[in-house]
């Protein structure tokens, strides 16, 4: 029996996950909870789960549930989470937070050496040069959650890393992978949210319609599988049935094949090196007929290229360019400005950013809030 901690319990990989622990329930048991502000769905699942401590964004919603359930431990705001990290004993934590508060939670785990199964793409994007040395250093491990990255990870068993000769990671090309650039302008968020493939959450889903998801992924590769960027490659394939594939220095390339469906790896992560069964429908080639591939079109896609710059550059000019994404994607969100607005942000962000080591995660914070006021002070005063 494995103990978890979730994090991001109400989100779509935190439903997925209790769908697992629900599948599974003499493998798995849940020690922790956390939930942002979907308060009525965290109550349903305390019910249910029975875990011993919860953490949630406010204060007056911890005081809700302080009355509710006596006997559990409530924690609240960003503070809440490392605590919660830190108050509890768990066998594995599921950090399926969105955006930079993933990160300091991801540190809290790993420096308990325990085993951190990812899906929070921030943690690797801006703290990949804080975080390896941690690792290197033996304390604790990551197991990826990213149905590319999982795939890398399934590809690679038994391999020598001086076997590989590159890596691909897929991606669908999101609902514009079609579209002119000229008429990027008029996108709505509607029409941005309509994802052809996956079902995800708001932000992510903004980040696969720009192709940033996509950069996001290659830098998380980059430090997940010590591979530098010039051997990391992306291929569009739309059918999203092939989700990475492993080019050895033998010619040989070894894919992960599978139905677009994140039970899967996030069951992976969760019973690795295990693989359990998972009943439900399976791939057949013939009934998909088609595979198809496209090199990615950085022009019409800016957010990809500027991603993996980013990356290639280090420092903390990862975090800047996830701050900047961040606050531009609710910005396009809210109507305040156009979809190709999004790409220029980051770029301008990158621009006048200061280079600087990610060495701590005071520098790393640092560059992420100046970032967020940089960007909100711009979209406030558009020029």
């Amino acid at each position: 029996m494995a103990s978890i901690l979730l994090l991001g319990s109400t989100g779509s990989i935190g439903r997925s996950a209790l769908n697992c622990v629900r599948r599974l329930p003499d493998r798995f048991s849940i020690a922790g909870l956390s939930a942002g502000n979907n308060i009525d769905l965290l109550i349903a699942q305390i019910r249910e789960f029975g875990p011993k401590a919860v953490c949630v964004a406010a204060p007056a919603a911890a005081e809700r549930l302080r009355e509710l359930f006596p006997g559990v431990a409530v924690f609240s705001g960003r503070p809440g989470l490392e605590e919660l990290v830190n108050d509890r004993d768990f066998d594995i934590m599921l950090n399926a937070l969105v955006g930079a508060v993933g990160l300091r939670p991801t540190v809290a785990g790993l420096l308990r050496n325990k085993r951190v199964a990812l899906a929070n793409k921030e943690t690797l994007v801006i703290g990949g040069d804080f975080l390896r040395p941690l690792l290197d250093a033996g304390r604790g491990s990551i197991v990826p959650i990213d149905s590319e990255h999982s795939a890398i990870m399934q590809c690679l068993a038994g391999v020598r890393n001086d076997a590989v000769e590159s890596i691909i990671l897929t991606a669908s090309g999101g609902p514009f992978r079609d579209l002119p650039a000229d008429r990027f302008a008029g996108v709505t968020a509607e029409e941005a949210l309509n994802h052809p493939t996956w079902s995800m959450g708001k932000k992510i889903t903004i980040d696969a319609a720009t192709l940033m998801n996509k950069g996001f992924e290659v830098v998380e590769a980059h430090h997940l599988f010590r591979v530098s960027y010039d051997r990391l490659r992306v291929w569009i394939h739309p059918q999203s049935i092939i989700h990475s594939l492993v080019e050895l220095h033998d010619g040989a390339v070894m894919a992960q094949l599978g139905l677009p469906d994140m039970e899967l790896p996030i069951q992976y992560a969760l019973s690795y090196p295990e693989r359990l069964p998972l009943a439900g429908r399976r791939l057949s080639l013939p009934e998909i007929g088609r595979l198809e591939f496209f090199e990615p079109d950085f022009g019409r896609f800016p957010c990809l290229r500027l991603c993996i710059e980013a990356g290639r550059q280090g420092g903390v000019a990862p975090a800047v360019a996830n701050a900047a994404n961040e606050v531009a994607v609710e910005a396009f969100l809210a109507g305040a400005i156009p979809f190709p607005a999004i790409a220029g942000t980051v770029a301008r962000a990158l621009e006048y950013h200061k280079p600087m080591a990610a060495d701590s995660l005071e520098a790393i914070e640092e560059a992420d809030r100046l970032t967020r006021e940089m960007v909100r002070r711009e979209h406030t005063n558009p020029r």
